[in-house]
Order: C-alpha cells, then structure tokens, then sequence
C-alpha cells in the first residue's frame, strides 16, 4: 500500500514539474454559406401558341426555335447550379 501510494506521489511531483505547452492548432472546417443566385425565368416558349392548324413549316421552325430557347435555358440553370457548388 505505501508503495503503491509513493509511486503516486512520484507521478504526480512529475507532472507538476513540467510546464504546460501552449500551441495555436488551425483547423479549417467547412462553413455553410447561402447561395444567392439570380433566379432564372422560364421563357415562353415558342411552340407553345401553336394552332393545329398552323403550316407544317410554321410548326417546324417554331420547334427550331423553342429547342434553342431550351438549351439556353438549361445553360442558364446548369450556370446557377455550379455557382453555388
């Protein structure tokens, strides 16, 4: 029993001999920070005021049209999405 005491002593005379360490440690943690984007409008559409009866050239132009309206508009969403990424 003493000398499991006296061992306890040594221990602890030891640590009370050594002064504390005092270091600056960075540490980088990732932040959530809200995305402000513009939001981006649904055109109109240019095959969406079309008749039945419209010419079949009439019809085929405005489909033209309205796919190169729906890849501008995908780009423009695709843009927002990776701006905030």
């Amino acid at each position: 029993m003493k000398l499991l005491l006296l061992g306890f002593v040594v221990l602890l005379a030891g640590c009370a001999g050594r002064e504390a360490e005092v270091r600056t440690v960075r540490v980088e943690v990732p932040v959530q920070v809200p995305c402000k984007t513009q939001v981006v409008e649904v055109p109109a559409w240019a095959a969406a005021g079309l008749r039945k009866s419209e010419a079949l050239e009439v019809k085929v132009r405005a489909l033209l049209a309205e796919r190169r309206q729906r890849i501008g508009y995908e780009k423009q969403l695709v843009a927002g999405i990776t701006a905030c990424q």
